[in-house]
């Protein structure tokens, strides 16, 4: 059927290819009598396209494609874990729940997450997420479970402004022009900040795979440099070929001391032990600082381009970053020098620096 076609693997394997001019993508499943009882997820497809055909009029499915467009328009829809958006099946339940595309974003417009929604009042287990729509084929799963707490205020905002002023432009989606390096050196320079980025050849993985490693990562590059005393700013991350963790700093270099408290004097052996560490070391101290014993000592990392390129690895990443960091298969770039990304990534720069709802 699909002669072209290549095998991909996800939660299990597929194939890909292009049939009549789209791209197709041929997912087996198991034939099963209840969605309680699958083996995979694609298993649930037949039970929601039943579900779903029982009940969705052509009326009801004309406001599910404008409110996908709509979704499209505003770059919320999309339940890969790179977009963190709204599915598909996600979107018909909404309209089937309010009744119609207007109707919709009006309930939208009211929205105070979390949002639990129920609509075969199966009176399911709890979710944790700002997003709950119980899934009528199966009540353990939240269908909303994959969108962001931010994709949600994303809709929200997006409904409540067609509302007050419709407008054809929120159905196609706004691409920002890339960046050149000139540009980006520009903004650099006006901020005064220092854009960090770590960058490495992107882990041979499909998106669902290789984006929550990058996020994980991201974090994790971000809480190592506040742990070590840098004030982040913001940070992203991107891939193609190639992946970048990028984060930007309020200050480029910190002071060649830093602060450590030791317990209050009162706390006995602690207090103690932590007395006798210092008192014949290099650092300034022990001295008391209210009721506490303080030492101001050197600093090993003073430049957050410094914590990249020797702590990196002892933070939390994505099993595969993990892996490139640990080899040193990785660049640092820093200040103008992100400037050399504009290449590959004009439009994430563009983003980033012209940032919008």
């Amino acid at each position: 059927m699909l002669p072209d076609g290549r095998e991909e693997y996800a939660e299990h394997p597929y194939v890909k290819g292009r049939f009549e001019g789209y791209d197709v993508d041929l997912v087996p499943c198991y034939r099963l009598e209840s969605a309680t009882d699958i083996q995979s997820a694609v298993d649930r497809t037949p039970f929601h396209n039943a579900y779903l055909e029982a009940r969705l009029s052509d009326e009801d499915a004309g406001d599910v494609r404008l409110f996908k467009q709509f979704l499209k328009g505003v770059g919320a829809y999309g339940s890969d874990l790179r977009t963190q958006g709204f599915s598909g099946y996600l979107t018909e339940l909404l309209v089937l729940e309010y009744g119609g595309f207007r109707a919709t974003l009006e309930a939208i417009e009211d929205w105070e997450p979390p949002v639990v929604l129920d609509p075969e009042d199966h009176a399911a287990a709890e979710f944790d997420d700002a997003l709950v729509v119980v899934d009528p084929t199966d009540p353990e799963r939240n269908v909303a479970a994959v969108v962001s707490a931010e994709n949600v205020a994303r809709v929200q905002h997006y409904a409540r402004e067609f509302l007050a002023d419709p407008s054809e432009d929120v159905f196609e989606p706004a691409t920002p022009d890339p960046l050149g390096a000139e540009r980006v050196r520009e903004y650099v320079a006006d901020r005064g900040t220092t854009p960090l980025a770590v960058v490495f050849d992107a882990p041979d993985l499909v998106d669902d795979q290789l984006y929550p490693q990058l996020y994980r990562s991201r974090d994790g590059l971000v809480r190592g440099l506040e742990i070590e005393g840098f004030d982040v700013l913001r940070a992203a991350t991107w891939a193609d070929d190639r992946a970048v963790l990028f984060a930007e700093l309020a200050v480029s270099e910190l002071p060649a001391v830093e602060r450590h408290e030791g317990p209050p004097v009162h706390v006995g052996g602690h207090a103690q032990g932590f007395y006798e560490k210092y008192a014949d070391g290099d650092a300034t101290g022990p001295f008391l600082d209210g009721d506490r014993y303080v030492v101001e000592r050197e600093r090993e990392i003073t430049t957050a381009r410094e914590f990249a390129e020797r702590e990196l690895a002892e933070v939390a990443l994505g099993a595969h970053v993990e892996s490139i960091v640990e080899a040193g298969d990785y660049d640092v770039l820093s200040g103008e020098g992100v400037a050399a990304l504009a290449e590959g990534f004009g439009a994430e720069l563009a983003a980033y620096f012209e940032p919008s709802v």
